[in-house]
């Protein structure tokens, strides 16, 4: 308990200077958004594998640290010119691995974090590394998680317009966008109207694809903070690796880009 507490003490200190030595001061009313695939404890894990021990630290940081943690729905209001005082993050999981339930789940439950899944629909009970549409609906009635759109199957889109006709490969686009957005809708009996784009591909044809699609807004990745006036289909995202220790998570939580970390 002693040990938790110094913990905890020493994360919200954190804010008072900068979390990686040499830095500037941290900037006011930022939003991060967080992004996370699965959580297993393995050596050398690749980038989309975070330990559950790290991911825990990083929200037991973020519990203690007078950053909000805000849905990402409601997270959309800076993007369209809000004003914040403090720094924000969203937290995001995307491809519905069953670690989110069983590693992420019980986490966000303890500190009460709201999260959201963008998820491929046809993934959903494929297999014992994939969510249960059952899960689904036990995180969606937690009220914790809102389940939104990553697409039908995941695609390259630059491989996928590489091989494909210019007509084909709209007809594509928006198969994927529209038929995920009515298979989630259909199964988690709500609003599906974010995406995730897979590999963080976008441009502008894929963008206006989103809005035809009925998607209010979009997310990428890049490294960075959301700012006032960013893209409505292009959101930025920041991927959250197992080399992102408690220093460099903090120093991104309020607000720094990836590059000004390194």
């Amino acid at each position: 308990m002693i040990q938790r507490r110094l913990f905890l003490a020493a994360g919200a200190a954190a804010l008072t200077r900068p979390a990686l030595a040499g830095q500037e001061e941290p900037p006011a009313g930022t939003l991060q958004v967080l992004t996370y695939h699965r959580f297993e404890s393995r050596e050398n894990p690749p980038g989309t594998v975070v330990s559950p021990r790290l991911f825990a630290e990083q929200m037991d940081w973020l519990a203690a640290s007078p950053i909000k943690v805000l849905t990402l729905r409601d997270s959309l209001s800076l993007a369209a010119g809000a004003a914040m005082a403090t720094p924000a993050v969203a937290i995001t999981a995307d491809d519905g691995w069953r670690s989110v339930y069983t590693e992420m789940f019980p986490v966000v439950r303890r500190h009460n974090m709201p999260a959201t899944l963008f998820l491929n629909p046809p993934m959903i009970g494929h297999g014992g590394a994939y969510l249960t549409w059952e899960m689904v609906a036990e995180l969606k009635a937690s009220g914790l998680f809102d389940i939104q759109a990553h697409t039908l199957s995941h695609p390259n889109f630059n491989e996928e317009r590489r091989k494909r006709s210019p007509t084909d490969y709209a007809a594509f686009v928006a198969s994927e966008l529209a038929d995920c957005r009515t298979m989630l809708a259909e199964r988690v009996g709500a609003a599906v109207d974010l995406l995730a784009w897979p590999f963080g591909i976008h441009n502008a044809q894929l963008e206006q694809a989103a809005t035809d699609a009925g998607y209010t807004a979009s997310f990428a990745l890049g490294s960075r903070p959301v700012v006032s006036g960013a893209p409505i289909q292009a959101l930025p995202r920041s991927q959250i690796y197992e080399t992102d220790g408690l220093d460099r998570f903090a120093w991104m939580a309020q607000g720094h880009s990836r590059q000004k970390a390194a």
